[in-house]
């Protein structure tokens, strides 16, 4: 699988709240959710999102609380993928049971600028080199989250 996008960076330590506010989180409708990506940590962000876009961050990417609502709102505003340096260990789980692409990537962010278009290999064999998914990960993200992966019948994979 290949991705492209338009690169649109952020730093380090971006929370959960920046990702999606609080204030926003008494609903579970993606599309309503994705309609604040990023509004505080960057106000107007969500006007100027291409959709297939590709977040670079630093380290730490979705600290904070274990809600899923910043994924979803990433995978729902349009966001191919999200590459960082480093994820919050819970924020990387909950974005693979969704179906969010997440990949790590040393230094990602001071080699990426923003706006450039970039691609991505899901399988690996980037000229940045990263870890590949194992394959059930793959899978996962393939089929679009756990429960379709479940319900595939592929539950052989330990997520």
């Amino acid at each position: 699988m290949t991705l492209h996008g338009r690169a649109r960076l952020f730093g380090d330590n971006i929370n959960t709240d920046d990702i999606v506010p609080a204030r926003y989180l008494n609903t579970s409708d993606p599309a309503e959710l994705a309609r604040h990506l990023m509004e505080d940590a960057r106000p107007g962000f969500i006007d100027t999102l291409e959709r297939g876009s590709i977040i670079v961050a630093g380290g730490n990417f979705g600290c904070g609380s274990s809600r899923e609502h910043a994924p979803i709102a990433i995978r729902a505003a349009g966001v191919s993928c999200v590459i960082a340096e480093g994820f919050a260990r819970i924020f990387y789980r909950n974005a693979i049971n969704i179906g969010l692409p997440i990949i790590e990537i040393p230094e990602a962010a001071l080699s990426i600028r923003e706006g450039e278009i970039i691609s991505v290999q899901l399988a690996g064999g980037r000229t940045v080199p990263f870890s590949p998914f194992p394959p059930f990960m793959e899978e996962i993200v393939k089929l679009g989250g756990w429960m379709p992966y479940l319900m595939a019948g592929r539950e052989g994979g330990a997520a």
